[in-house]
């Protein structure tokens, strides 16, 4: 795994992001002490898209509404 500091990152953002993926993950040091990793994206990082998640139980027996809940949002908010 390559090893750069803040500095090398500060300078060259966008050179070592694209780097990340090639490299296998890069480690960001401060001073000597590692701080943070870069590693490449993968697809299943990004989970299940929030309109296809199941729901949890409990919640798919949950009354549905036919008005906008918004607008009480913004009363009780205002409220406080």
């Amino acid at each position: 795994m390559t090893k750069i500091t803040i500095r090398d990152l500060h300078m060259k953002t966008g050179e070592w992001v694209r780097k990340a993926a090639d490299a296998g993950g890069i480690i960001v040091s401060d001073r000597g002490q590692p701080v943070a990793k870069l590693l490449a994206f993968s697809v299943s990082d990004q989970g299940i898209p929030f309109g296809r998640r199941p729901l949890l139980k409990g919640f798919a027996t949950m009354p549905r509404i036919n008005h906008d809940s918004t607008r009480y949002l913004s009363q009780d908010r205002s409220r406080a």
